[in-house]
């Protein structure tokens, strides 16, 4: 008779992706999450609770080498009970209840697998990888009453065929979450230092590796090649701080930064971000507390909200005196980005999650039908960046000689 009290140990936030019914499980992210080895656990647990037939693929697998049998042989080993129910080989992998895991790879092996009848699951591994055609020859297969497909990945294109079944048109039943390392409550060791090494190189490969971003670096990104993550400290001889605020409208979010230049004013930082969605504006003087030292110092506002900048630099309960509205004037935006794409270091502080996602977003349009670059800023991901602009704006108009038309509304 089984210990029906045996437990596995599985990433929490996969726990509801593996309760109750569903046809279909997913889960998505960057190294380290563990979401390989929670459902290579959770199929061996299937397995072991009785007979069921565990098709194991991904859209090219040369050998069994290539498959996820040592991943499901690790799970089994870590568990005694698992160990005593199953009976590993070089390539097979059976329990002894009668269960059975299939390896196979989709592109070279889909008619033998359109043959095959009575799979309970189909776990697809790396679906990052997984055509089109192959996921529309895949499915039918999966019929059996009460069948799943797994699948786990780290997305890579942002219109992937396996992205757009498990997030962009999903089924009614499924279950998917997204994970990455800061969800495994056992990463650590070598991983760690890897991590650590990788933040410092390329920003992008670190979302996409990490972070489980898609991965989004062209010649249409504003900042490509400028920026980077990274921890400085601003000492003899920085300028700054800078202060500079967005103002939300409907959903953008309202934004406060704080950065700082370089002695030799090649390199900018940005050490605190404050952002806030759907933000009251009473709530918005505490929104910019988080950012330290902001009610001491000029802080540099949109000036299209100047019933705004009134009330939150005269707020009774915590006041912003210093808060003023930047100037505008023709070309400002155009003249802001030249500015900010003349440093040879963007480096942005760890600690500013939606500075470092719009740094890796923010985007000029692209011709649908050339695929030219064009000179026109996509909107969206550029709230921080404004505020930066904002921080900035005496130095930016003092950089472009000659600007006429100056903005600032009285207040």
């Amino acid at each position: 008779m089984r210990d029906k009290t045996a437990r596995v140990q599985i990433i929490p936030k996969l726990v509801p992706v593996f309760a109750g019914e569903a046809d279909y499980r997913g889960a998505y992210g960057g190294r380290g999450s563990g979401k390989s080895r929670t459902f290579a656990t959770m199929a061996a647990v299937r397995g072991y609770e009785r007979p069921r037939r565990i098709l194991c693929a991904r859209e090219y697998q040369n050998s069994i080498k290539d498959s996820v049998h040592a991943e499901i042989s690790r799970s089994i080993a870590a568990y005694d009970f698992l160990s005593a129910g199953y009976e590993i080989g070089e390539s097979f992998i059976r329990s002894r209840c009668g269960s059975e895991f299939l390896f196979k790879g989709l592109r070279r092996n889909i008619a033998e697998i359109k043959s095959m009848s009575d799979i309970d699951i189909c776990w697809v591994e790396e679906a990052e990888n997984v055509s089109a055609e192959s996921w529309r020859d895949l499915i039918p297969t999966i019929r059996e009453a009460g069948a799943e497909i797994w699948a786990t990945w780290n997305p890579r294109r942002i219109d992937s065929p396996t992205r757009e079944l498990f997030l962009g048109n999903p089924p009614e039943s499924i279950k998917v979450a997204k994970v990455n390392y800061t969800d495994n409550p056992w990463f650590g060791g070598k991983l760690e230092r890897d991590r650590q090494r990788d933040a410092r190189g390329d920003p992008d490969m670190y979302a996409h590796v990490w972070e489980g971003e898609c991965v989004t670096r062209t010649d249409a990104q504003v900042l490509a090649g400028k920026w980077r993550r990274g921890e400085l400290s601003p000492g003899k001889g920085w300028a700054g701080p800078y202060y500079g605020a967005d103002w939300g409208f409907s959903v953008d979010p309202t934004a406060l930064v704080r950065c700082w230049i370089s002695p030799n004013e090649r390199t900018l930082y940005i050490d605190h971000e404050a952002f806030g969605d759907n933000t009251p504006i009473d709530a918005i003087p505490d929104l910019f507390a988080q950012v330290p030292e902001s009610d001491k110092h000029v802080i540099r506002a949109d000036n299209s909200r100047p019933e705004t900048i009134h009330h939150v630099r005269h707020h009774t309960r915590r006041p912003f005196p210093r808060l003023v509205a930047a100037a505008k004037w023709p070309g400002s935006v155009d003249d802001g980005v030249e500015y900010l794409r003349s440093f040879e270091d963007i480096v942005i502080n760890p600690g500013c999650p939606r500075i470092l996602d719009e740094a890796r977003l923010w985007s000029y349009k692209i011709d649908r039908l050339t695929g030219d670059v064009l000179p026109v800023l996509l909107p969206g991901n550029d709230h921080g960046w404004d505020a930066v602009r904002y921080a900035l704006e005496p130095i930016i108009r003092r950089r472009f000689s000659g600007v006429r038309g100056l903005q600032v509304p009285s207040l």
